[in-house]
């Protein structure tokens, strides 16, 4: 089963890491933050063993239940774009393989995050990983609703294409929360990027085209 063993994080994986970092970097990543964190989580803890050797190629794989491990670059463009600081309250809507979770845990933030599939859900309730980190708080759930008992947050950010800005997740920002989420349909979408304001006015901004599986209503299981 996946993550029932420890995984070595050997020389060799360390290297394919850098080169790695130095191909987001050269992607237009500038935040050395995000940068670090990369480099300090390794990749291939998240990915099943056949995709071992491939874990730190830039690109997206099956975890199962029809979702995927995102791109690094997509990783690191939306934890650019978040803006975490040390202590942020954070909250994610889709855990998936558990790796943007943990690259938000290694910039310090108190991240909780949602996930739709229990299948998911229970895989990393057994990733070895999970201990090392406690900042992490996981919960299944549907991501449209978010958490109103733990709101509000200082960011949230969605790892799933979402149809339009779901309002309970703008409701749950703090003033001065930031919101980054890739907003379209199937055929595409375009990372954006919500400032809350004091007064609970709230500014938009639109950035790059991406891909990503869809963001569905309720929880499976």
């Amino acid at each position: 089963m996946l993550h029932s063993i420890p995984k070595e994080d050997s020389y060799f994986h360390k290297g394919l890491r850098k080169k790695l970092v130095d191909g987001v970097r050269e992607k237009g990543i500038d935040d050395e933050r995000v940068l670090a964190a990369l480099m300090a989580l390794p990749r291939h803890f998240f990915l099943e063993p056949a995709f071992e050797r491939r874990a730190y190629e830039d690109s997206a794989f099956p975890i199962g239940a029809g979702q995927t491990i995102s791109q690094p670059y997509t990783v690191a463009y939306q934890t650019q774009l978040l803006e975490v600081r040390k202590f942020d309250k954070v909250l994610e809507i889709g855990t998936g393989s558990g790796y943007q979770a943990f690259i938000l845990a290694e910039l310090g933030a108190f991240v909780h995050t949602i996930e739709r599939q229990r299948e998911l859900y229970q895989r990393l309730g057994e990733f070895f990983l999970l201990r090392s980190y406690p900042s992490i708080k996981r919960f299944l759930g549907d991501g449209y609703e978010g958490l109103p008992t733990y709101a509000p947050f200082d960011r949230c950010i969605v790892t799933a294409a979402a149809p339009f800005i779901p309002p309970r997740l703008v409701e749950q920002l703090k003033p001065g929360g930031i919101l980054v989420i890739p907003v379209g349909d199937e055929g595409g979408q375009k990372m954006m990027r919500l400032r809350k304001a004091a007064d609970g006015s709230v500014t938009e901004e639109v950035f790059g085209d991406f891909s990503f599986v869809p963001m569905l209503t309720g929880k499976n299981g």
